[in-house]
């Protein structure tokens, strides 16, 4: 699902905490909690129960995992302790620090966190073993709810935890993304950016580090600036390699999340410096910069408590942002959407969001070595208006999204690739010529009107076979006396039936447009058109439809190869033609609505 989003003032966001309940029995958090509350038992999720499926789908624990509460794993619970932070993330036995990196990003925002993680949560005294989470997910925001049964071994939590043994919200904020997506299994393997991207709504965008431009270093503080999730990693070059640790303590193939950027006066010149944390909650870089290097040592101590550097193996660390752009690769920004910034947040986002699909036969192009089909591709037409501040170009960012394909994993399924191109559009002009059929078929409406200048569908019939057949640069079957009836139906103003002369020479400029627009795009001069080229000839026709709408014309116009003959062709520019001028006689008052009651609606079903 492309998303497109503009440096402009935003539209009005949701409401703050509005989200979809989720759970099976169609009933929200409160009232899962109240009915546990008043029945005196804890809660036990059905939607994603305690047992291995919940875990694995591709195989069984290697260990034999115990589900417990938090209760029943440490004495005195907290579902916070001191605050959320980014020392509350360390990973467990599962391949998830991309998850874990996002996770950390987000508790540098407390705003977008106590959205994602509702802080009125906790063990006290109405404690009923239920939590819950909220997750954005293509267009709205689910409100998922778990139980508080965690998988250990040995009186341990197996997966995410906190470095405080009696602190619990991280892990269960993991569990919640498990069941979003499946399972636990689920999370294995993943880029910080999706993670992201679900805690707020927001826009990826990924820099290749040694391709970077020059002013990198701004735009990270920028990005940071205006809260936006950041995070970074070190390629491999086979899988042997992931995880794999360096010399300087950095490890390939994991994900980290950025915390900070900043300057530092380091013996009389300014320093450019950035901050990395490892989501496993140790094993740090230990070069220059790094928490007990030489460097810190010409520091004042205002400025490491400024900069809140302590010696901590807590897996957070500074290095020096050159040093930085030799030893990782990737950089992923999460730019957040307005309903994920504070209000007194200088640059937000106006947002557009469209959803589509690939369809056989219509919308599914392929990709750009499919030359003849990979303009048919579903198509965003984006009209920027307005200049960025101060600039005089307008700044937006578009992105891609798939849904469901990571809890589709279970079924076999994988990532899809996608992608998109971004062009200049440019409409085509076709031109038509007035030809020698033409003036026969003026002169055979002469000659079978007789004195009325009237001719019926019939006659019409004739006559428009005889002049088509004469054109040499068309292949067609005859059209088809109901072909005829809707073009009548369509240009007959006074009601009688027939087409007078006057109604059929503003037909005919409609028929030589579309004569020509059938032509140009009829590319193997077959006399039919495929469904790919259809789309392109009804733009071309003045109709900009969606990509829905083009899927039902498909259906009932073309045949089993997707083929469109002229006849058919002809039919549906002619519905579509009378159907938007009824709809536009109809729409007095508001233009993009009409009011017809069930007699009118027939009626004008009937008619189109």
């Amino acid at each position: 699902m492309p998303y497109l989003y503009r440096d402009l003032k935003p539209r009005s966001p949701a409401l703050p905490g509005a989200a979809c309940a989720t759970h099976s029995s169609g009933k929200a958090y409160e009232e899962l909690k109240q009915e546990c509350l008043h029945r005196g038992v804890l809660f036990e999720d059905p939607d994603f129960p305690a047992c291995d499926s919940s875990l694995f789908f591709s195989e069984k624990p290697p260990i034999p995992f115990i589900w417990k509460r938090p209760g029943d794993i440490v004495k005195d619970p907290k579902f916070i302790l001191g605050g959320a932070t980014r020392t509350d993330i360390c990973q467990g036995d599962l391949g998830d620090c991309w998850l874990l990196a996002a996770i950390a990003s987000l508790t540098l925002n407390e705003k977008t966190l106590s959205r994602v993680v509702p802080l009125d949560q906790n063990f006290g005294p109405d404690y009923a073993g239920i939590f819950h989470f909220q997750f954005w997910q293509h267009n709205e925001w689910l409100d998922v709810v778990i139980d508080d049964r965690l998988p250990t071994f040995n009186g341990r939590l197996v997966f995410l935890h906190s470095a405080e043994r009696n602190e619990f919200w991280s892990a269960l904020l993991e569990k919640a993304y498990a069941k979003l997506n499946g399972s636990y299994e689920a999370l294995k393997g993943g880029s910080t950016i999706e993670a992201m991207e679900d805690f707020t709504g927001g826009v990826g965008e990924m820099y290749e580090v040694k391709k970077a431009p020059d002013n990198f270093y701004e735009i990270l503080a920028k990005a940071l600036k205006r809260c936006s999730m950041v995070g970074c990693s070190i390629d491999t070059s086979s899988a042997a390699e992931s995880e794999a640790k360096t010399p300087f303590g950095l490890i390939k193939g994991h994900a980290y999340s950025v915390t900070g950027i900043d300057e530092v006066s380091y013996r009389g010149r300014q320093v450019q410096l950035i901050r990395i944390r490892n989501p496993w909650g140790q094993v740090e870089w230990n070069g220059p910069w790094s928490d007990n290097s030489l460097e810190w040592r010409s520091v004042s101590p205002s400025e490491q408590r400024r900069l809140s550097q302590a010696a901590r193996d807590d897996g957070e660390f500074w290095m020096k942002f050159e040093d930085f752009k030799v030893h990782f690769d990737k950089v992923e920004i999460c730019n957040l959407t307005p309903d994920a910034l504070d209000d007194s947040t200088a640059h937000k986002w106006e947002v557009t969001i469209h959803q589509g699909s690939w369809v056989r036969g219509s919308t599914a192009g392929g990709c750009r070595n499919f030359l003849e089909t990979f303009w048919t591709n579903p198509q965003i037409k984006l009209h920027l208006t307005e200049k960025d501040d101060g600039q005089d170009e307008c700044t937006f960012i578009a992105a891609l999204m798939q849904k469901d394909r990571r809890k589709l994993k279970k079924l076999g399924a994988e990532m899809l690739t996608i992608g998109y191109s971004i062009y200049e559009p440019i409409n085509p002009t076709p031109s038509p010529e007035e030809t020698e059929e033409e003036k026969v078929f003026k002169a055979l409406f002469e000659q079978i009107s007789g004195k009325d200048m009237e001719i019926s569908a019939e006659e019409l019939e004739y006559v428009l076979n005889a002049v088509l057949k004469r054109t040499k640069n068309i292949r067609f079957k005859n059209l088809s006396l109901i072909s005829c009836r809707n073009i009548i139906s369509l240009m007959d103003t006074n009601g009688n039936g027939k087409l007078e002369f006057h109604e059929f020479k503003v037909f005919w400029e409609k028929m030589k447009k579309w004569i020509n627009i059938f032509l140009q795009f009829d590319f193997d001069k077959s006399g039919s058109m495929s469904s790919y080229e259809l789309r392109s000839a009804l733009k071309a026709a003045g109709y900009q439809l969606s990509n829905y709408l083009l899927q039902l014309i498909v259906l009932r116009y073309s045949d089993e190869q997707f083929q469109i003959d002229f006849d058919d062709f002809l039919n549906c520019l002619i519905r579509l033609e009378n159907a938007s001028r009824v709809f536009q006689a109809l729409s007095v008052k508001n233009k993009e609505y009409i009011n017809l009651n069930i007699g009118e609606f027939i009626n004008l079903a009937m008619n189109i």
